[in-house]
């Protein structure tokens, strides 16, 4: 049976096809039998030998340092997300603040203190591990989807359900970023039993995922705007701005709003106050935010 090429070449690889000589200021020199840079102007842009480039990108060489890292995110234009990631592929413990690389899944919990900060926000939020997983929502949340609550997983959701990805006006917009916060945020799948049973299922089950998956993307998340097309107010857009709580930086805040004054606004307003209905008719479904 062959074995799976190593998650850094796979980075490396998908990286550089991405790029052009014109992208980098080199000149094109012939026909190319494949898209993208070669190793050996990877390796000039970085200031390395070629020789040693392959053996990075092979896999036979595992442990560069902070110094080649910096250059062959460099050389391929990486932005700061992307550069921290590819130092947690190569193992790097501590890379301009990262932290310790991934050593697999982790139990999270979210304070009573950023539970109560989440009820009392009036607008849609809920927090998320690296994962994805959503850990704690709002009933504001659950009324924009009720997907959104404690158990489920924002990627399984997306991809996979039907109703959720109906609620995305530019679906593939979002599993875009969706995806490419996923390789930010969680470890790979060789070092995280979590991460590989994530791709393992996504993989198997939709040929999107395995798509953007392939293109190792990296995003960070600081803010966003779409449309929603909700079942029971009709397109709404919002706004949303993505938090890191100091208490747990790896945790994720995810918090939607509406343009102030908008009609959006409005429609906002009649989604929450169903939301408050249906509590007080029957407290014991959707009033409970739980971790």
């Amino acid at each position: 049976m062959p074995t799976s090429p190593p998650p850094l070449g796979e980075f490396l690889r998908a990286r550089r096809a991405r790029l052009t000589p014109h992208d980098v200021g080199l000149p094109a020199h012939g026909a190319r039998r494949v898209p993208g840079l070669r190793r050996e102007e990877v390796a000039q842009l970085a200031g390395i030998s070629a020789e040693y480039y392959v053996r990075l990108e092979q896999g036979r060489y595992r442990n560069p340092s902070a110094q080649v890292v910096q250059a062959v995110a460099r050389a391929l234009r990486l932005d700061a997300a992307g550069t921290r990631h590819l130092a947690r592929l190569a193992g790097i413990a501590d890379f301009a603040g990262t932290g310790a690389p991934d050593a697999g899944p982790e139990r999270h919990a979210v304070s009573d203190g950023l539970a109560a900060m989440l009820c009392s926000l009036g607008t849609p939020a809920y927090i998320e591990s690296p994962h994805l997983d959503v850990l704690a929502a709002n009933r504001e949340a659950t009324a924009l989807s009720p997907r959104l609550a404690p158990g489920h997983n924002r990627l399984l959701d997306v991809f996979l359900d039907p109703d959720e990805r109906a609620l995305f006006e530019d679906w593939e917009g979002a599993t875009a970023g969706l995806v490419a916060a996923f390789h930010a945020s969680a470890g790979t799948p060789a070092q995280d039993p979590r991460t590989a049973e994530l791709v393992a299922t996504l993989t198997e089950t939709s040929p999107r995922f395995a798509q953007l998956f392939a293109r190792h993307d990296v995003g960070g998340r600081a803010e966003a705007s779409g449309r929603f097309l909700h079942p029971v107010v009709g397109a709404i857009h919002l706004h949303r701005h993505w938090l890191t709580p100091s208490e747990d930086p790896s945790l994720t805040i995810s918090i939607f709003h509406a343009e102030p004054g908008s009609e959006d606004t409005a429609r906002l307003a009649r989604l929450i106050a169903g939301a408050q209905e249906t509590v007080e008719q029957d407290p014991a479904t959707g009033g409970t935010l739980s971790s």
